[in-house]
């Protein structure tokens, strides 16, 4: 049997998670079980590992990994394991026998392949929750096609929508597929199955494709789609644009404030603050939109964010993201944080959610390439002898 390290308090404490994922959906959503106390055991290959190590910036100077790396993958432990050798698989189904989640990011039926899929887990650890995410699923007739992000909300019906009427569709600057399929929809399933293997000692396989997770989140665009029997315009719905209470306006200065005066109560208060009186029968008149651009570009931003400061209308600055790590209520909700003896050089955030009796805290930075191999192979049972013949055997990478 299989020993369980302290892994720190929180709700997730004894919970154990063999990672197989790379790059960014996975990891986060590890990194927000981890942060919950989870023992998230991160397995690369002894070759290229998770290629995240060096995107973005990059190794730094001193031979880090990239800041990107080590942002999402801290609270973790890393063992390298070659899964394409049969004693690679042998090790890792013997860690497998006593996890509670494994989740993996692969191509459909690569697992299989390897022999370390679903079925053959569940034949040794029946309680075992595995989650698959992918692009597009594990069936379909796109179950096999490479993606991205940019892809997956193109097939979604989200990417056309995003963006000025009549332009082409704009690339959010954060990953929703990635971020709001292949993180936190995972994390969902897992923990509603993690729940239920608690109470029946039955696990589930958890099938996450990250288009089917953003198209499931399209309500207003279905609401459209069921009044009219048609998708408004990129721009022209009720709240990518199209009223001009709920809309993004230009300054003086070339920087934006952001208007979310829907209620009634809240449009008086925007057109006191605009002193234009006369608007409030117009709330919802796409025409008031160019007259309310006009207005806004007399001023500066923040002269603008001044005067609206006072009222409480849903009328606000729009934030650089150097401004938003400085912004007062971001600080006071520790959401940012710096200089941890952890990683003192890396800018991390902090988890986004607050639970009572429980205070997060960064256990340990995220894990150079094998840096647990030992510690976690001793907890499975291997002693150093077996550890030494892995490693002479090409299983394990650098061992820790």
């Amino acid at each position: 049997m299989q020993t369980k390290p302290e892994s720190g308090c929180g709700p997730l404490s004894g919970i154990r998670i063999l990672d197989l994922t790379r790059l960014l959906p996975g990891p986060v959503a590890t990194l927000h079980l981890a942060d919950l106390g989870a023992d998230v055991i991160k397995i690369e290959d002894p070759g290229a590992g998770d290629y995240a190590r060096s995107l973005g910036t990059g190794k730094t100077t001193d031979g880090k990994d990239s800041a990107y790396f080590r942002m999402i993958n801290r609270n973790k432990r890393g063992l390298c394991l070659d899964l394409k050798q049969p004693v690679g698989v042998e090790v890792f189904l013997r860690l497998a026998r006593d996890a509670d989640v494994i989740i993996e990011s692969f191509r459909p039926g690569v697992v299989d392949k390897l022999g370390i899929g679903y079925n053959t887990v569940a034949a040794l650890n029946p309680r075992i929750v595995y989650c698959a995410i992918s692009g597009y699923g594990q069936d379909g007739p796109y179950r096999d096609l490479a993606g991205h992000d940019i892809n997956y909300l193109g097939y979604a019906g989200i990417l056309g929508q995003i963006g000025r009427t009549g332009g082409d569709p704009a690339i959010p600057n954060i990953q929703i597929a990635d971020l709001l399929g292949g993180a936190l929809t995972a994390t969902t399933g897992i923990l509603a199955a993690v729940i239920e293997a608690q109470r029946t000692r039955r696990g589930r396989h958890v099938d996450v494709a990250m288009t089917d997770s953003v198209l499931a989140h399209t309500y207003f665009a279905m609401l459209r789609l069921a009044e009219s029997g048609h998708a408004a315009p990129a721009g022209g719905d009720v709240l990518s644009g199209g009223l001009p209470c709920y809309a993004v306006y230009r300054c003086r200065d070339g920087r934006h404030m952001a208007v979310g005066a829907l209620e009634e109560k809240f449009w008086q208060g925007c057109c006191k603050v605009l002193e234009r009186p006369d608007w409030l029968a117009r709330q919802f008149d796409p025409e008031l939109r160019e007259d309310m651009a006009q207005l806004f570009a007399t001023r500066g931003r923040d002269e603008w964010a001044s005067r609206f400061a006072t009222v409480d209308c849903c009328v606000t600055p729009i934030l650089s993201p150097e401004e938003a790590l400085e912004n007062e209520q971001i600080v006071a909700r520790r959401m940012v944080i710096r200089q941890h003896p952890a990683d003192p050089e890396l800018t991390q955030f902090a988890p986004p959610f607050r639970l009572s009796q429980h205070e997060f805290a960064i256990r340990r930075p995220a894990p150079r390439s094998g840096e647990h191999n030992r510690e976690i192979l001793h907890q499975a049972g291997y002693g150093d002898s077996d550890i030494e013949r892995l490693q002479e055997g090409g299983i394990l990478g650098h061992t820790g």
